[in-house]
């Protein structure tokens, strides 16, 4: 995905929670847990460090992720 001016990648692990999922991000050595959210998109739920990662590249994975599940 394109953040900023550089082109990155994530790893990335689907989960199964009952009727949903979630989503969990590696971000160099942060796991963000990502869930749906109530308008069809994605919310962090849980950040291992929160101070390690911008608020901008959280907005722009939940879209991504929001995009893919289309």
């Amino acid at each position: 995905m394109n953040y900023g001016d550089q082109q990155q990648e994530y790893k990335a692990r689907f989960e199964r929670w009952g009727y949903t999922h979630r989503i969990s991000v590696l971000i160099d050595d942060t796991t963000v847990v990502f869930e749906p959210d109530e308008e069809g998109g994605y919310r962090a739920l849980r950040i291992d460090d929160i101070a390690t990662v911008p608020t901008g590249l959280l907005q722009a994975l939940a879209e991504k992720l929001a995009k893919l599940i289309e």
